[in-house]
């Protein structure tokens, strides 16, 4: 399950059958929108639904199937449920009866594994209260907080609240500015967006809104122009642009018409400083250099989209990476969040798109499996510019005066 387009902070429910997820749910939403059954199993897939909380604006909870679903069906209704852990910001985890085993102890460490903030709500407690023995127990071994509730008699619901407005992490509302660092009040960024069979009818694509809106919040000025103009445009401009951003297809086109002395990026190295692992991007962009006959080649997109003819992630990419290595190389695309069709370790490298759909966490937790492999990561644009040699001009904008490429390797 991804986000998506919906990037509102997202807070995942889970547990095992039968503890009142999908009540606690409704308790909080104050709806009913998830099924309720006095039969373990009910939920199947994940559900999604809105509320406003106070301080916080809109968020989005995930119901989960049970953590302890058996059979088939149960396995698969389980491995959706912890799809649905690399998507959340905030995790709540129900337990009831003063049951706490095996199971949550594996949730706790999926937490911690995937830097998920999170509490533990006692459900039920008009049935049986948490014991002070448990209580105790999961504060000292796991720092936790830990509240004994109700959903038939919701009288501390502010304490949850309370607790997500306490736990979720600010990132997951309150996004950061695209380039604010690099610009200021007046300054003009250049872009350089092409209109071709891959842009939308009668609209940009998300990124170069993004940057447009960022350059607008920063009080700077957006001046935007086909690739083919450029070259007339840029000897007249005045004053010159404080920064170009192109579209990282026309790189080459751009290197050659915009000055030396004026910075260069693309949308997507943007977007991969701004929501992807930056570091181990710069670490293993050059590793593009050091590909072999048969290697097999990762593209992550983050959307799904239809596929034109001279698409970049599945026909531009490979076929400027194969020019450029002069290997003979495998290359296989997966779209959204979904598993990957094969073990991480049978990839030579990673190339992830710009990820604009999705948040930050999303992006990182899609390439955690890669880093923590030691396989090397990089990012469209990124690698465009690398095959093309104009990679240190197009990350130089975001690297410290003092560091280059070679720094991080």
């Amino acid at each position: 399950m991804s986000k998506g387009k919906d990037a509102k902070p997202h807070i995942g429910i889970f547990g095992r059958r039968n503890n009142g997820k999908s009540s606690l749910v409704n308790a909080l939403a104050g709806q009913e929108i998830a099924i309720v059954s006095d039969f373990a199993g009910t939920t199947t897939d994940p559900v999604k639904k809105s509320m406003e909380i106070t301080g916080l604006g809109p968020v989005i909870l995930i119901d989960t199937a049970g953590i302890d679903d058996v059979g088939e069906l149960g396995e698969k209704r389980i491995a959706k449920t912890k799809e649905v852990l690399k998507t959340v910001d905030l995790a709540i985890l129900v337990i009831s009866n003063n049951n706490f085993g095996e199971e949550e102890i594996k949730l706790i460490s999926s937490f911690s594994d995937l830097a998920v903030p999170y509490f533990i709500i006692h459900n039920k407690s008009d049935i049986s209260n948490i014991t002070n023995n448990l209580k105790t127990k999961l504060k000292k071994e796991y720092n936790a907080i830990v509240i004994d509730f109700s959903v038939l008699n919701p009288i501390n619901k502010e304490e949850i609240i309370q607790n997500i407005l306490k736990l979720m992490p600010e990132s997951a509302y309150r996004s950061q500015s695209l380039i604010g660092d690099l610009i200021g009040y007046g300054d003009t960024v250049l872009l350089i967006t092409p209109i071709d069979i891959e842009a939308p009818e009668g609209r940009l694509i998300l990124p170069q809104v993004q940057v447009i809106r960022d350059i607008l919040d920063n009080d700077g000025i957006a001046v935007v122009c086909k690739e083919r103009e450029v070259d007339a445009f840029i000897r007249r401009m005045e004053p010159k642009p404080k920064l170009v951003v192109t579209d990282s297809q026309v790189f080459l086109k751009a290197d050659a018409s915009i000055p030396k002395n004026i910075p260069l990026t693309s949308f997507s190295i943007i977007l991969a400083r701004h929501k992807g692992d930056f570091e181990h991007y710069v670490k293993g962009t050059p590793h593009l250099s050091k590909l072999k006959d048969g290697d097999r080649v990762l593209i992550l997109e983050s959307c799904t989209h239809h596929v034109s003819c001279d698409d970049i992630g599945r026909m531009k990419i490979p076929r400027w990476l194969t020019n450029f290595s002069g290997k003979n190389l495998e290359y296989e695309v997966v779209t959204g969040l979904s598993k990957l069709p094969r073990d991480i370790h049978e990839y030579a490298i990673v190339i992830q798109c710009g990820g604009c759909v999705l948040t930050r966490k999303q992006v990182i937790n899609r390439l955690k499996p890669a880093v923590d492999a030691g396989i090397p990561v990089t990012n469209y644009g990124m690698a465009i510019s690398y095959v093309h040699g104009i990679y240190d001009r197009a990350i130089a904008p975001f690297m410290k005066k003092e560091q280059t490429a070679t720094d991080y390797l």
